[in-house]
């Protein structure tokens, strides 16, 4: 048995590439034949994978259980790929394809990491399935979100100051609140909520007046979460204003000062809050401080390392050594068995994510839209370098999840209501087309 799990390594690493390659070559491709065929071997090589990696589960755990629960799952699937190729037509299919293998990915290897977790992971996936199939129609029906900057605005800080007065420590660090069994941490959905309010303040103008009275809200979305000690939100929340900024406006002063700024608060945090000095002094020398603060990223440099290119096996390594691994360390737990190869392919699919994110953004002629792609490309490849980065000692560590691969609640859902807003642009942008493709017919029958 031990050799076909041996075995069955160089399968899946095998089967990831090849839809990693299909993620790229998809672009190449003109004829629409050409990239139908190309998403339709994707969707495959997601359920053979998917098939091989429960195959592997089940021979070194035989139960019924959990045969059940992949028979869920492989229903799940199926039925969010038919239901937003039914519902949505004009929806970006590289884009569904993405989501779906990163929620495979994390749902095997948390089910493999603790099978009560991935239970509580599969039902959160099937609450957001079920919300986010209405939010592409929302963005494309509901005309006035560019007017809501002071709901926008409003709503983001009131929920980061609810966290800061009554949420609940967690990591040392105020996340969110806990009811019941569930856990909400709404700097989550602030997130999203930060993209809109800094579109819907710069589309229209931005002179200087604009420019301070929204970098004054960034400030305190940014501020209070550093009092918090949700450094990774207050970092993504950073960045993306930045990126906004620079694109809305044209002006390469803003975010430079924006990174003057940004660096000086920096060091000013590594002498006032000791949490920023503990992360600092684990990156630098994680050995050195093994029995305190560089407890996590040794084990993680461990990990990968045990893991090597091809990996341990599935089941065959030892997560279990990683702290969190279900969430903030997934990265190096998948480096440990399913190796440094798949691991790469599973960042590569992201960047191929962030592509068609700013390939939806660069073909609006709305600017307000246009922003709001771009936030949202921005704020996920933030949040996937800040993990994979702090994970393999890259940069300090700041606490946040692989998007749709760590276990989370609130982390996953807010990351489907993020790729819905985007399949949304991605209708609304096909419909601008097909605006001005009519617009400029009939100027030409009138001609």
């Amino acid at each position: 048995m031990t050799l076909l799990i041996h075995f069955s390594k160089y399968i899946i690493i095998v089967l990831m590439i090849l839809y990693t390659l299909y993620s790229f070559l998809v672009f190449t491709f003109n004829s629409e034949r050409k990239q139908r065929h190309a998403y339709r071997t994707q969707t495959t090589l997601m359920f053979l994978i998917h098939f091989v990696c429960f195959g592997v589960l089940y021979l070194e755990e035989p139960d019924t259980k959990l045969l059940t629960f992949y028979g869920l799952q492989v229903a799940f699937f199926l039925v969010a790929v038919i239901l937003y190729t039914s519902l949505y037509p004009g929806i970006a299919r590289l884009i569904l394809n993405h989501m779906l293998m990163l929620l495979v990915i994390g749902l095997v290897m948390i089910t493999r990491l603790k099978f009560a977790l991935g239970i509580r992971q599969f039902a959160f996936m099937v609450a957001g399935l079920v919300l986010t199939l209405i939010v592409p129609v929302i963005i494309r029906r509901v005309g006035k979100l560019a007017d809501l900057k002071l709901f926008y605005g409003g709503l983001g800080v009131l929920s980061l100051m609810a966290v800061l007065v009554a949420g609940q420590i967690s990591g040392g660090a105020k996340l969110g609140f806990t009811v019941g069994p569930i856990s909400i941490q709404p700097s989550e959905f602030v997130k999203l909520l930060f993209v809109f309010f800094v579109a819907s303040s710069l589309y229209k103008k931005h002179d200087f007046r604009t420019v301070c009275i929204t970098t004054a809200v960034a400030a305190a979305h940014v501020l209070i979460l550093v009092i918090s000690r949700d450094l990774g939100a207050a970092l993504i929340i950073f960045v993306v204003y930045l990126v906004m900024l620079y694109v809305a406006t044209g002006k390469a002063f803003y975010p430079l000062a924006g990174i003057l700024a940004g660096s000086v608060a920096s060091v000013g945090a590594y002498y006032i809050f000791g949490h920023v000095r503990n992360r600092v002094i684990a990156w630098k020398d994680p050995l050195g401080s093994y029995d305190d603060q560089g407890y996590q990223v040794s084990q993680s440099l461990f990990a990968i390392s045990t893991g090597g290119w091809f990996g341990m096996g599935l089941g065959l390594g030892m997560p279990e050594t990683i702290p969190v691994a279900s969430t903030d360390f997934i990265f190096s737990a998948i480096c440990e068995e399913m190796g440094i190869f798949f691991a790469l392919c599973l960042t590569l699919i992201c960047l191929s994510c962030y592509i068609m994110f700013l390939n939806v953004a660069m073909k609006f002629r709305n600017v307000f839209y246009k922003l709001v792609a771009l936030g949202l490309g921005t704020c996920y490849i933030t949040q996937t370098f800040l993990n994979i980065g702090g994970v393999t000692k890259f940069i300090p560590s700041t606490g946040v999840t692989l998007p749709f691969v760590s276990y989370g609640g609130s982390s996953l859902i807010s990351t489907m209501i993020m790729f819905a807003i985007v399949q949304g642009l991605y209708i609304l942008r096909g419909d601008e087309e097909r605006y001005i493709e009519q617009q400029w017919r009939q100027h030409e029958q009138q001609r």
